[in-house]
């Protein structure tokens, strides 16, 4: 079977690398020509551990890459991989790079062939692409990527779940066919219908960005009561019901998914005349904001009430650990902010240094974690890398001027810190 991936972004190059690996033939197809340059030469333009491994493995053999669509010809699976960002003019999602997509393929389709949407979209949107496509003989499914970045080519290979949204046909045992191996493996399958397939990764990056920001606005009730969040967590996790994933109280979720899905859905739900129902999804975006807030009140606090001219280490830019994804980045909007409000701030990644640079290159960026907090008057831990969890907080507290740390994301090891001689300050903890 050869298929083709439409989009080589951060979702496409990952589900080409990991089809090919799978045995497939596949041919990634993007406009960018400089990504598909270096996926050409084996070198992934994101970091994703695991994927430049694969890449350097199949490119040559099973695994191209172009920038012409005309390639997609003759595949007989056809899957897109194409970004839905949060419109500029409002909270929806832009589809125009998927349209685009879509009416570029059209001509290369052949009847019995199959067309995948994997991108995430407005309910309603797969539907109306199928008509498109099926009035070419061709089919179309949807089926929902769930990959967490730092761990997608797992989620990739081994997914915890399968969802094939179709009208019917041959595009069930086509998909059975492509996810043989997971399927083997006993990975769930559900089968169901286009606007579900949709609604079921719209309704899970809902459900998680509200299980966030529900610990984080208990948080806001233990910073004035004296209560440990992180405690009352454990607690309530306990209950299987619950569950402890997720409940991590901090500084918020950030990236290029849950921000800009949450507004997508809520948007999406207005158009439909259905907006009261997602109206408290305005409430979970409101509290994920509100902790950045929070940390540069803390920052300000610690520095006797203004930042203007104090240098400030920053731990982490970006938007969690494993990835040098910055899109909507917690980190990245404090560190932006504290410059704004007159900061000397320095900012140190172990790998998304770079990605920082090109959309913020007026920070002051540090190569290695000591240089970050030399001479800092407080210490923001902003990213939960593992290098961070892992410092020598006495050694760090020789090269900073003032042993004062605000952990952005509470898992620092607070009991460590203090006994080092640093003031250690937590969202929502005692």
């Amino acid at each position: 079977m050869r298929i083709s991936v439409i989009g080589t972004g951060y979702l496409g190059a990952v589900h080409a690398a990991g089809m090919a690996e799978l045995g497939f033939e596949v041919v990634g197809i993007d406009v960018d020509a400089a990504k598909v340059t270096a996926l050409a030469d084996g070198r992934a333009p994101f970091y994703e551990p695991e994927l430049e491994p694969l890449l350097r493995k199949h490119v040559g053999s099973r695994l191209t890459f172009t920038t012409d669509l005309a390639a997609a010809a003759g595949s007989s699976v056809h899957f897109l991989c194409i970004g839905t960002p949060q419109r500029s003019d409002g909270p929806g999602a832009d589809l125009t790079y998927l349209d685009a997509a879509v009416g570029s393929l059209l001509p290369h389709l052949r009847p019995g062939t199959l067309v995948v949407g994997k991108s995430t979209v407005p309910v309603g949107t797969a539907a109306r692409i199928a008509d498109l496509v099926e009035a070419t003989g061709a089919e179309l499914a949807w089926n929902p990527e769930f990959l967490r970045e730092g761990y997608a080519v797992e989620d990739t290979l081994r997914p915890d779940r399968l969802v094939f949204g179709v009208r019917g046909g041959g595009a069930e045992v086509i998909l059975r066919q492509v996810y043989a191996d997971a399927i083997a493996a006993d990975t769930p399958v559900v089968v169901t219908d286009l606007p579900t397939s949709e609604l079921v990764k719209t309704s899970a990056n809902a459900f998680l960005a509200t299980k966030i920001s529900f610990i984080n606005a208990i948080a806001e009730i233990c910073e004035v009561t004296g209560a440990d969040v992180t405690t009352l967590a454990d607690a309530i996790g306990h209950d299987a019901r619950i569950g402890r994933k997720f409940l991590g109280a901090g500084l918020g979720f950030g990236g290029g998914c849950l921000p800009k899905d949450v507004r997508a859905f809520q948007a999406r739900a207005t158009e439909l005349g259905v907006g009261d129902s997602l109206k408290f999804l305005a409430e979970v975006d409101a509290v994920n904001l509100r902790r950045r807030e929070r940390v540069l009140a803390l920052a300000a606090e610690a520095l006797d009430g203004d930042v203007a001219g104090r240098r400030i280490g920053v731990l982490g830019v970006s938007f969690k650990p494993h990835s040098d994804d910055v899109r909507d980045s917690p980190a990245l909007d404090v560190s932006r902010r504290l410059v704004e409000l007159g900061a000397e701030v320095r900012v140190y990644d172990p790998v998304a240094t770079e990605s920082a640079r090109r959309v913020a290159p007026h920070l002051e960026y540090a190569d290695t974690l000591g240089e970050a907090v030399h001479e800092a008057e407080v210490v923001l831990h902003l990213t939960e890398w593992p290098e961070f969890r892992a410092a020598d907080p006495a050694a760090l507290g020789t090269q900073v001027a003032r042993r004062q740390v605000i952990d952005g994301r509470n898992c620092l090891d607070r009991e460590r810190w203090r006994a080092a001689g640093w003031s250690y300050v937590g969202l929502g903890v005692a």
